[in-house]
Order: C-alpha cells, then structure tokens, then sequence
C-alpha cells in the first residue's frame, strides 16, 4: 500500500509518499480501507517533536509511529475472528493513528459506524475536532441552554464545531474570526460575530457565561476580563514555548484558577466512541455541517500539514485516498 511516512522529527518537506506493506488483520483488529483523512495541529505537532513533551508520548528520539494522521473514515476491508461490531464492507469513521494511507488497522473501538448520509470526507472532519469542541463545551465548559458563549478562533477546524454544537446546546454564541470567515461564521449559526481585525472582545461591555479559546493569543488577563464573574474559560490550544507548548496557558490558569471564582480550566480532548457517534447524529440530523476548507490527495500530505501549521485554515483540511 502507498502511505506518507517520517522516521525521523522534521519538517514536513522529510515527508514521503512510499510503499509498505498492508497491515495484518488479528483476531481482535479491524482493517479500513481509507477513503479520507483529515489534518490536525496534532499532526505537525508530532511530526516535528514539538513542543517537547510530545515527545514522551510519541517517542524520545523519533516518532513511534512512522505514518502519521489520526482522523480516518473508510469501509472496513477485513476483520478478526473476534470482532463482533463491523464486517467487510462496512463503512465506518474513527480515530487510528497512521491514517495517512491506504490502509489502517485497528481495533473495534477506535472506530464508528459511518451514516450512509455522510460523505467520507464529512465523516473524517469529525474526530479529532468534533470531539474537542463538544467535550470543550459539555464536559468542560458545562454549557446551559440561554448562556453567553464566545469561540475564540470560531472559523478553524474546531471552532466551526464549536459554533454549531453550541448552538444545539442552546447557548447565544459569539465567534471570533478574521475579515474573510465573517460570513462563514455567521452561516454556521453564530449569534453575534467579533471580527478581531477591528475590534478585541476582551476591551468591550459584554461579559460571557464562557469563554472556549482555540487560539491561545491572549492574556489569561485579557480572557478574564472577558469572562463573567462566575464564568468559565476553557484553554484548548495555542501559545506556549518549546517545552509546554499549548500546555503553558492551562498550566497557569490551573494555578491561578484556585485563587478567582472563575473557572479556569486547562483542556485534553478525548478520542470516545459514543461522541463520535453523537457527532454522528448531529451530522445526520442537519445540527452540525463539517465545514471543510481544502482538500488534497494522498501524495500532497506535505502541504496539508504545512497548511494547517501555518495557523490560518478555514474549517477542516481533508486528505482524501
């Protein structure tokens, strides 16, 4: 099978489209054929070891896993004799690391069945991203039907989720984006939308309920001041140096969120099974569209990562196969 691969940290010009072999189905494995994936800052992350601390996960020296991509949606190929939930021919759409191939194998729970009503390409948005924004909002951020919310960073891969899913929890939802994602954002259901080229929503009246920052380019100051008294601020992304990265915004709303009656709280997402499949829903019922922005083919991996990186991508970055 043809597949990108990196067996060194680097940039993602050291990427390579190259021939491996298949994976091997095992008795508890599911084997995809992928029909889609899609790019996350997860991905470059990785691919460069950067900042550090991925490294203690994904491997000290070099990457662990040499084909990198999370986000995969596809029909399953082949199962073990042990898998009960999917069968040869099944379409399905999950999390599986090495999704920048023509194959990927898993186990059963690293996958979901895919709505025959959603497009491979729209299945693989979900993942990764679908899962941050409904975690960063329900399980986090605690969202009640009537509150003021603000998405920092609304016009990215997890902000477009976040729009929409907040506005099927109910909440009046404020997007933050640039000039060109105005209307983008305001067709995806945002209530009100701050154009950060012209005005700075930490300096004006309006207070919010919470706050999701995806950008990480303010100060926890600054993001306070935004914030009701009691309100909440969940720190997803960006920011940091070269050892915490992203981590260095939470690390310090963790400390200093001990001290204020807001909550501060520092934020992982969770890859869960029954999320994807409650993306699913959504998806399928018409509550939330993935809003994809640009597409590649497999042999072009390098520049969708380097798209992604650059921190300007307008909804998802898919690869498709």
């Amino acid at each position: 099978m043809q597949a990108i691969v990196n067996h060194e940290y680097g940039s993602p010009d050291d990427l390579k489209l190259q021939e491996l072999e298949k994976p091997t189905v095992g008795e508890d494995s599911v084997l995809v054929r992928v029909r889609a994936a899609s790019v996350n800052p997860y991905d470059w992350h990785v691919l460069r070891g950067h900042p550090y601390f991925v490294r203690l996960t994904e491997g000290l020296r070099r990457p662990k896993h040499p084909v990198p991509g999370v986000d995969v949606a596809g029909q399953v190929e082949a199962v073990g004799n042990k898998v009960t939930r999917f069968q040869p021919g099944d379409e399905v759409f999950g999390g599986r690391s090495g999704s920048f191939a023509e194959y990927v194998c898993g186990v059963e729970r690293n996958f979901t069945p895919k709505p025959a009503a959603l497009s491979f390409e729209d299945a693989a948005a979900i993942p990764m991203a679908g899962c941050t924004a409904l975690q960063a909002l329900r399980d986090a951020g605690r969202l009640e039907p009537g509150q003021r919310v603000l998405i920092n960073g609304a016009a990215g891969g997890i902000g477009t989720f976040a729009v929409q899913i907040a506005k099927t929890m109910g909440g009046n939802v404020t997007g933050v984006c640039s000039t060109p994602n105005v209307q983008l954002v305001t067709s995806i259901g945002a209530d009100e939308v701050v154009n950060y080229t012209l005005d700075d929503f930490t300096k004006g009246n309006q207070k919010y309920d919470l706050i999701v920052d995806l950008v990480g380019n303010r100060s926890l100051g600054d993001l306070r001041r935004a914030l009701t008294r009691e309100g909440a601020l969940v720190l997803v992304g960006g920011g940091g140096g070269n050892w915490l990265g992203p981590l260095a915004g939470p690390v310090r709303a963790f400390v200093v969120s001990r001290f204020v009656s807001q909550r501060l709280l520092p934020f992982l997402a969770k890859l869960r099974t029954k999320d994807m499949a409650f993306l699913a829903e959504l998806s399928e019922a018409g509550k939330v569209t993935p809003v994809i922005g640009r597409t590649y083919p497999l042999s072009e991996a390098p520049e969708a990562i380097r798209h992604v990186e650059a921190g300007h991508a307008r909804g998802k970055t898919l690869i498709t196969v």
